[in-house]
């Protein structure tokens, strides 16, 4: 099913016309709206008169997170607070938050963007939703309750956490589709396992899984335990929130569509700034082309993937890869570029290893070394762990090229999600 198809499958001469007529609109009100942007531009001698399409997107400076927090709260608001409706912040776990607002248009195209990626994921109207993200300041709840709302489901508010209470739910209500993190779907389907639910007696065929970088290994254990499809959306609170893109349920692993009638993605180096060509990997770039209280010009969001076309798809909209980490996030070990989801990709060698891992990072004198915590599937009662642990470390030393401790943990020891986002990465440093 598609939700919207005259955008969705338009052919790319027609949207890159629509989309150069909003990215000139945008860029013209900013220019009055948001003195920011009007200080940046003078400062670097831009003419916004000559910036005619998204091709000349390059010419302009990036926004960084640290522009946000240094117009804390809404100093990068380009409406009056009279006419904002909703206001979603980050965390601020390493800072002051990133503050969002939303007008009511802006409302209201997040439920589209949010329908239309429940769609690409299987869901239909009149399913029934078990929505798990966290409600609040959070994009996730909210943002897709109203977009399921929208596309005619009926949504359940479990919110995160209470794991006891989501399984009776699941039981009772009935719902065809969830939405969580992939971590904590992966709880879900330990607990189920572990209580004796049989996955075939749930009703769920969809789960809608996004918020944090997640491998096929992940999809693998979710989709096992839980008997579902396991879709990926995408999504940021300061370009909108989840359904910023979506993976296509018939077309796993193929990447997942960016609605680039709204959110046009550039990919640029992460040291230079300098565009890369599609299919190159780099930092994920959005310039928002319709919102209102909020948009921003060439946000810098630190997300390392690459983009491109895929011509064998039902939809016509440019496709991102899977998040492999974020450039913040990085860690640089004996001069090695090292991110978690390298580590976790290499579990698909090893049916007896759980998705749940942890990496520890630690400083010997003058040298980093990672540690890495893995927890045997329950299946494999007999494991011989020193055999395993050996053998996890020559493949990540011959695949990655770096030595690290392998240490297999007794079942269920390796923190679980319990709803939110889950740190893979502990750095005792």
């Amino acid at each position: 099913m598609i939700y919207n198809s005259d955008i969705e499958t338009m052919q790319l001469p027609d949207l890159r016309k629509l989309q150069n007529q909003r990215l000139q609109a945008l860029l013209i009100r900013l220019q009055q709206t948001v003195p920011f942007y009007k200080n940046q531009w003078d400062a670097a001698g831009i003419d916004i008169a000559e910036i005619s399409g998204v091709e000349d997107l390059h010419k302009v400076p990036f926004t960084k997170k640290t522009d946000l927090r240094d117009h804390y709260p809404y100093g990068l608001f380009a409406k009056p607070m009279g006419d904002i409706r909703r206001i979603h912040a980050s965390s601020g776990t390493t800072g002051k938050p990133t503050v969002v607002g939303y007008t009511q248009n802006d409302l209201n195209l997040f439920d589209e963007v949010v329908a239309r990626s429940l769609c690409c994921a299987g869901a239909q109207p009149e399913m029934t939703l078990h929505n798990a993200y966290g409600y609040g300041l959070f994009t996730g709840g909210l943002g897709m309750h109203g977009g399921a709302t929208k596309l005619g489901m009926a949504v359940i508010p479990v919110s995160g956490g209470m794991t006891e209470r989501q399984l009776t739910i699941l039981q009772d209500f009935k719902p065809q589709v969830i939405c969580c993190t992939p971590s904590y779907a992966l709880t879900l389907g330990e607990c189920c396992r572990d209580r004796g639910i049989d996955p075939h007696d749930l009703s769920v065929k969809y789960a809608v899984l996004g918020a944090e970088p997640w491998t096929e290994v992940v999809r693998q254990q979710v989709e096992e335990h839980l008997k579902v499809d396991a879709p990926n959306i995408y999504g940021l609170s300061e370009i909108i929130g989840p359904g910023v893109s979506q993976e296509e349920v018939t077309e796993k692993g193929t990447g997942s569509h960016i609605w680039e009638d709204h959110f046009f993605p550039e990919v640029v180096h992460k040291d230079t700034g300098e565009p890369l060509p599609n299919g190159e990997e780099g930092v994920l770039v959005f310039t928002t082309l319709t919102k209102e209280a909020f948009p921003l010009i060439r946000y810098w969001t630190n997300d390392i993937c690459s983009i491109y076309y895929d011509s064998g798809s039902r939809r016509s909209h440019i496709k991102m890869s899977t998040i492999k980490g974020r450039a913040d996030e990085m860690l640089i070990i004996r001069g090695v570029n090292l991110f978690h989801t390298q580590v976790e990709a290499l579990f698909t060698e090893f049916d007896e290893v759980s998705a749940n891992y942890q990496l520890l990072v630690d400083r010997e004198g003058n040298m980093d070394k990672v540690t890495v915590l893995v927890e045997p599937q329950p299946s494999f009662q007999d494991l011989n762990a020193a055999q395993l642990a050996t053998k996890l470390s020559l493949v990540i030393k011959s695949t990655i090229g770096l030595s690290m401790q392998v240490i297999v943990k007794d079942p269920g020891t390796i923190p679980r999600s319990e709803g939110g986002k889950l740190a893979r990465i502990v750095d005792r440093r």
